[in-house]
């Protein structure tokens, strides 16, 4: 499933293609916003954003269109002349002069008010948009030692979409790589030096992935990779997806094993476990 960057992106081209253009037209498959279709147009889309892995279309009369893409959503941007060539299920289509933006085999898909958009039964239980929301290295430090997470282990605690929102499985791997922590670490167990870092890799981490479509690896290792022939998939991550293959940093294996029932990747010598 697309992570906080790759949503982030999508709410990018959303929102280049759509904002401040009033929609001509809106069309949705699910009768209960097929009924409101009619009052969408003539309405600006002011913004797109994301929070999470939710994408949200906010329009001049303080409606948000809510959409979460799961695991085979999509939207496609598009002309007015050129349909899409897929086989996939059309649920949204909003259309701004030649413009279309429409979304594809999504099923979470819901009309909001802006006022009530804190009571959406997914959104309300999301913490902060390390991409949306202006979230600071100190502000994640004092979650991180939140009761509620402060003596959770780290694994499993940063796909916790309560404390930030956006992170994933490749971005807890990589996250954990590049602060030096084991997985099996807490928050609790940390000095604040290494609370800080964690912190700033989950800021840096995202942002880097965002800015660069996916690749969250130093740019000199990557480029090292490269010119020794690695696929993307080799030389795009750290860590991640590379069990069996040398640590940038040091040479050691990075090792594979499976956390909250998801994929991990270390590096045994940079992310030593604590001490029992």
């Amino acid at each position: 499933m697309p992570e906080g960057p790759e949503i982030h992106r999508v709410a990018d081209r959303l929102q280049a293609h759509l904002a401040g253009r009033r929609l001509d037209a809106a069309w949705f498959a699910f009768a209960d916003l097929a009924a409101q279709a009619d009052s969408l147009v003539g309405r600006e889309v002011m913004a797109v954003d994301s929070w999470g892995k939710a994408l949200l279309t906010r329009f001049d009369d303080d409606r948000v269109l809510y959409s979460h893409n799961q695991l085979y959503g999509v939207w496609i941007l598009h002309d007015a002349e050129r349909e899409p060539d897929t086989t996939r299920s059309l649920r949204v289509r909003l259309t701004a002069g030649e413009r279309m933006a429409s979304l594809y085999s999504a099923s979470e898909v819901s009309l909001w008010p802006e006022a009530r958009l804190h009571a959406h039964p997914f959104l309300a239980r999301l913490g902060p948009d390390l991409l949306t929301h202006g979230v600071s290295v100190e502000a994640i430090g004092r979650r991180l030692m939140d009761p509620r997470w402060r003596g959770r282990r780290l694994g499993g605690l940063l796909l916790d979409q309560s404390l930030v929102a956006g992170l994933g499985n490749y971005l807890r791997s990589e996250i954990l790589f590049f602060a030096g922590l084991s997985p099996r670490a807490r928050p609790v167990d940390l000095d604040e030096a290494r609370r800080t870092r964690l912190a700033e890799q989950m800021l840096a981490v995202t942002w880097r992935s965002y800015a660069t479509g996916g690749v969250t690896n130093r740019e000199a290792w990557a480029a090292d990779a490269r010119r020794r022939g690695a696929c993307r998939r080799r030389w795009r991550f750290a860590v991640f997806e590379r069990d069996g293959l040398a640590c940038h940093a040091c040479g050691t294996t990075i090792e594979r094993f499976c956390v909250a029932s998801r994929r991990l990747y270390r590096c045994p010598a940079c992310q030593r476990d604590p001490a029992a």
